[in-house]
């Protein structure tokens, strides 16, 4: 038995058994192809869902500290003893009688030199034709490594308000975002991530329906990685007129590699 705490059960938003589920399997990185690509968009679609990714994947984080890498076990020592083992009698010629295997055995030592002799005959006689060369195979092609998935849940400081769910194209270079109802109609909500140095750099304003796709500069890309912050502040319309956060942050979500 191991000292992890069991997983506190998925909030009450609506998500059923299944869907924990498929939560589960998309934070343990199980999920390829379709199946992968349906995840993605749940978790830009579903804040629920987002939400319930991101409780797994810290579950699976803490499992993964608790047991340590055991070095698979050296089958082929074993595989070499059983070879070695002498082979025991069938049991169906131990179970013959001493006057019928007095018989048996000269009739097949007969047919067994028979079939022998023949099979040197046609060997002889028959010329043994050259194996054409085998054609060659054609070069494997060079699959290029996919680069990582990183998602943030980018959580709001005020109770009751959506999460915001992004998601980085790092292909594309575009950042993905759900619908963020952050800030009021006379406002702008400005978007910006917070490298290891902790400067501030911004990468637009989100829209309050419809989600937001935002493309980034080069700068920006080289910016976005795995632990990298995101975070919301309340800006003017039209956004922030001095190139920094001018209002309160009310959102803010670490990138995370899927």
């Amino acid at each position: 038995m191991s000292d992890l705490p069991p997983l506190d059960p998925p909030e009450g938003d609506g998500s059923d058994e299944a869907l924990d589920m498929a939560a589960a399997e998309f934070a343990l990185g199980v999920l390829d192809g379709d199946e992968r690509a349906v995840a993605i968009r749940r978790v830009l679609a579903e804040p629920g869902f987002a939400r319930s990714v991101e409780r797994w994947r810290t579950h699976w984080a803490q499992l993964f500290d608790l047991w340590p890498a055991v070095e698979a076990p050296d089958l082929f020592a074993r595989i070499e003893r059983s070879l070695d083992r002498p082979v025991e009698a069938p049991i169906a010629t131990l179970a013959l009688a001493p006057p019928i295997r007095s018989k048996l055995w000269p009739a097949l030592a007969g047919l067994s030199s028979i079939a022998a002799a023949g099979l040197l005959v046609v060997l002889v006689a028959r010329p043994v034709p050259v194996p054409p060369a085998p054609p060659a195979r054609p070069a494997a092609p060079v699959v290029a490594a996919r680069a990582p998935t990183l998602v943030a849940s980018i959580d709001p400081e005020t109770a009751g308000a959506a999460t915001v769910t992004a998601v980085y194209d790092a292909p594309a270079g575009t950042l993905r975002l759900t619908e963020a109802k952050l800030v009021g109609a006379d406002q702008s909500a400005e978007l910006w991530v917070i490298p290891a140095d902790g400067t501030r750099h911004s990468l637009g304003l989100l829209h309050a329906r419809g989600g937001t796709v935002l493309t980034l500069s080069r700068d920006n890309r080289a910016r976005i990685a795995a632990g990298a912050v995101l975070a919301v502040t309340v800006e003017p319309i039209g956004g922030s007129p001095t190139g920094l956060p001018t209002g309160p942050v009310v959102a803010k979500g670490a990138l995370a590699q899927v």
